[in-house]
């Protein structure tokens, strides 16, 4: 996959630079050989300190 991120709307540099992260992470992991159990990690990972 590739992706243009001067064409994605942001309203922030942080929004870039988190998808910049993202995609960088992406390209170490094989998602698609993921099991339910680490994709419910990994959510839970992410969501730990989003205060939502």
């Amino acid at each position: 996959m590739s992706t243009d991120l001067n064409t994605v709307p942001i309203t922030h540099p942080a929004q870039k630079q988190a998808l910049v992260d993202l995609l960088a992470r992406l390209e170490e992991v094989d998602v698609i050989e993921s099991t339910v159990e680490e994709i419910v990690t990994a959510q839970a990972e992410v969501a730990k300190n989003m205060g939502w």
